[in-house]
């Protein structure tokens, strides 16, 4: 093959269906069956089967399910559709594996999710001839020493390098160069173009738009006029394979403490959104807690549909390591900052730690704020003897009745 990059050459690397693969992988280790050769699902109580889809199998995809949606509609489009509790802290220790390895090959990778980098090869071919072999190489390090498999797309820019680890899945190497685009990325759907979300896409297509070369091919005015001047403008580039945005070497901060999840349909509904910020919540204050730390500061992070990541954060009064009071925080942070576009990513992050757990005490006791520290106790205790899914609070089965409610009473609508 010949090598016909640019000088500026970038990896992105994405973990296939990574919450249920890193399950699947420990089950497979373990002698258990393989959760990705079958239509399963990571998401909810497998008992009561509510909850939403955080990530799902390939066979499951195959049957419409989407990550993000409520359980009750998954398991309507699989009856027989294999359901798996979320856990986090498996997900953080396979991400900082994965992660591992791929900067053992470049000093600049950017974490893009908790199962997604970039890594800037540019001028990596004194170190590496063939890049292509390179791609290779991580990824099937990644696959024999850790058990799970990654896509590779290679490209100029961060939007190439994306869209072709997108291509056929799992466990590939894609390339997509300038002169690969009119045969590879405009005959594929507009909806396949990167931050193009739904509404976008139907808008497009209402418009006769139905391929991405058809959208690179479309005046720039037409464009602004139907997803106004913005949008209209980054997708026409995107479609076009120009992007020029940087790998930004982000450094893991030791200090903090942080949750996020990415979806791969928009999510625009604010009880699916705060029923991720409260797992988030959950699984970040434990791990606060058994580190006997306490966070002084709490943010949210979400990303919308134009490649833009947003944080809003708030410093406490006093440091806290209590479950609901950082939830509470981030749901506040998410009501003054949201503004109900759709999104792709939603994290949770504390930060400002203080590990010295000097309390100052005072005369008033706040009975809540203790029933909620022996709640966390308790929690705690019962997941290290008998499991993360052994317990769930009841905030958390109220909200997942409230999406499931909302979704039965968007389908009997529909009927």
């Amino acid at each position: 093959m010949v090598n016909n990059m640019s000088n500026n050459v970038v990896f992105h690397i994405d973990v296939n269906s990574a919450f249920l693969s890193w399950e699947a992988s420990r089950r497979v280790t373990n002698g258990e069956s393989d959760l990705r050769e079958i239509p399963a699902v990571v998401g909810g109580n497998p008992k009561s089967r509510r909850g939403i889809v955080v990530a799902g199998s390939i066979p499951a995809k195959k049957h419409g399910i989407k990550t993000g949606e409520p359980m009750a509609m998954a398991l309507q489009k699989c009856p027989g559709l294999v359901v798996v509790p979320a856990d986090f802290d498996l997900y953080v220790r396979c991400s900082k594996a994965f992660k591992s390895i791929c900067k053992e090959y470049t000093p600049a990778m950017e974490s893009f999710s908790i199962d997604e980098v970039f890594l800037d090869m540019s001028g990596m071919d004194n170190i590496y001839p063939d890049l292509i072999a390179t791609a290779y190489e991580i990824k099937n390090r990644i696959r024999d020493e850790l058990g799970f498999t990654v896509n590779v797309g290679i490209g100029p820019n961060k939007l190439c390098a994306k869209m072709a680890s997108d291509f056929e899945k799992p466990d590939k190497v894609h390339t997509l160069y300038p002169d690969e685009i009119e045969s590879k990325m405009w005959p594929l759907p507009v909806g396949d173009l990167f931050t193009c979300g739904k509404s976008s896409a139907a808008k497009l297509v209402s418009h006769g738009i139905h391929t991405i070369g058809e959208l690179a091919h479309t005046d720039i005015k037409e464009l602004t006029a139907l997803l106004g001047d913005k949008h209209g403008r980054h997708l026409l580039e995107f479609a076009n394979g120009i992007d020029e945005s940087i790998v930004t070497e982000e450094r893991e901060d030791a200090k903090g403490y942080s949750a996020e999840t990415t979806v791969d349909d928009d999510l625009d509904n604010i009880d699916s959104i705060k029923h991720m910020l409260l797992a988030q919540a959950d699984v970040v204050s434990a791990r606060l807690r058994a580190d006997e730390a306490k966070c002084k500061c709490i943010g949210v992070t979400y990303r919308n549909l134009d490649f833009k990541t947003k944080s809003h954060q708030r410093s406490l009064l006093e440091p806290t390591d209590v479950t609901d009071i950082i939830y509470e925080t981030a749901c506040k942070l998410i009501d003054e900052c949201w503004h109900g576009e759709p999104l792709r990513l939603i994290g949770l992050s504390l930060t400002d730690i203080d590990r010295d757990s000097f309390e100052q005490m005072s005369l008033i006791v706040d009975e809540k704020k203790e029933r909620l520290k022996k709640l966390d106790t308790a929690l705690d205790s019962i997941r290290t003897k008998f499991g993360n899914e052994s317990v769930s609070r009841a905030s958390v089965q109220n909200i997942t009745q409230k999406i499931n409610r909302k979704h039965k009473a968007e389908s009997e609508i529909m009927k």
